[in-house]
């Protein structure tokens, strides 16, 4: 008999829970952080076996830092040995704008450490406090209860079929969720998907993030642990799959973008030493679904996925899992008041994500260089008024555990 027909054979193996958060990774992580944290019981599962890389440059800009200061995680972030980046460089028709980072509600840093180490950490402070991590479980489908409520999720791993029981389930599993298939969460907002973006390391001397703006696209630097840097380029997806059909590699598709783009980066990249293949999108959707009914909720790009050219992926996520986190606790603790908790998530994630949202999707289409920059002026206000309003934002009470 093999695996896949002892797996079907097998007992199913069943637990409950407050809360069964599926993805754990940027966002799923840090709401089964914030619900543990606050006394829920959370289980948290991932088709994936960590550590594990996933696409994404891995940015965080200051609402998000913000965030894994208030969290208490900032300090074990750059503990890891991603750099604290000060230094942010704008390249526009030639010339070179150098900025420092300002001290803005305790944090004066960016950072942009890789997916494996910001994934593990946010999953250790998870279990730290609480949160029960099952890695290598392939959720299939939610469980109904008899009114059509979601009152679980089924799925399997190895051993068998599980079947996990939750007064809430949480699809924090990516653009293509299952969870959000499962529960048939409309589209709310669907634009034009915007362009393509792809990326490489690079190691070398790389002090200070960089943008580059071109006329043929966007570019930049986000340095990253170990002396490297994530090098990165975003143009209209009908330009990289050009460039794809035209080079004998995506390697060399990947430097013929980077040298249309910014050429003086090109040439710098010539003495560095690439240390990874190219990876990145070729499409990238920009669309709202909604992120809350009887039973269940979205978070991260299971709800809310823009072009990545804004860098915000990741703080999208942090806010949206704090928002979430603080109407599923008070939808545990108040339940008849649960409608009203998770109306209010929707409103608030709508409502701060729409600025950010728009400079995305017009973004997205590579306007003309003076425009380009001025949204990109747009984007760092809008970035500041969030990140204001998230460091006064109260977070789910914190409750601690007996030894």
């Amino acid at each position: 008999m093999d695996t896949a027909t002892r797996a079907r054979h097998a007992e199913v193996r069943t637990a409950t829970a407050d809360v069964v958060v599926v993805g754990a990774r940027c966002a799923g992580a840090a709401t089964a952080m914030l619900l543990a944290r606050a006394g829920h019981e959370v289980i948290l599962l991932d088709r994936a076996r960590f550590p594990s890389d996933t696409t994404s440059t891995h940015a965080i800009a200051r609402s998000g830092v913000i965030q894994l200061h208030r969290w208490g995680l900032l300090g074990h972030v750059l503990a890891s040995g991603a750099p604290a980046i000060r230094d942010v460089e704008f390249h526009v028709g030639g010339e070179t704008t150098a900025r420092v980072v300002k001290d803005r509600h305790g944090v004066d840093l960016l950072v942009a450490p890789r997916r494996p180490v910001l994934d593990g950490l946010l999953q250790e402070a998870a279990v730290r406090s609480g949160a029960r991590l099952w890695s290598g479980v392939m959720v299939d489908d939610v469980v109904r209860g008899h009114r059509g409520r979601v009152v679980g999720v089924r799925g399997h791993d190895d051993g068998g079929p599980v079947e996990v029981r939750a007064a809430w389930v949480v699809g924090a599993d990516g653009l293509a969720s299952r969870t959000a298939r499962a529960v048939g969460a409309p589209l709310e907002d669907a634009r034009p998907p915007g362009g393509a973006s792809q990326y490489a390391y690079f190691a070398g001397q790389w002090p200070a993030i960089e943008y580059h703006v071109g006329t043929a696209g966007f570019a930049g630097v986000f340095p990253t642990h170990d002396g490297e840097a994530c090098v990165w380029v975003c143009v209209p997806e009908t330009s990289a799959r050009r460039a794809r059909r035209r080079h004998p590699s995506a390697e060399a598709a990947f430097a013929a973008l980077v040298r249309d783009t910014a050429p003086t980066l090109a040439d710098r990249l010539l003495e560095a030493v690439r240390t990874s293949a190219t990876q990145g999108m070729l499409r990238m959707p920009n669309q709202r679904r909604q992120p809350a009914g009887d039973g269940w909720a979205l978070v991260g790009d299971a709800g809310y996925h823009r072009d990545a050219i804004t860098g915000h992926g990741i703080s999208d996520a942090f806010r949206d899992a704090e928002l979430l986190s603080c109407a599923l606790d008070h939808a545990l603790r108040e339940p008849s008041r649960a409608q009203a908790a998770l109306t209010a998530y929707r409103v608030d994630r709508d409502r701060m994500a729409h600025d950010l949202f728009e400079v995305t999707c017009e973004l997205g289409t590579f306007p003309a260089e003076a425009r380009f920059t001025e949204l990109l002026r747009e984007l760092a206000l809008a970035v500041d008024r969030q990140a204001a309003e998230l460091a006064q934002r109260p977070l789910p009470a914190r409750v601690v555990r007996a030894a």
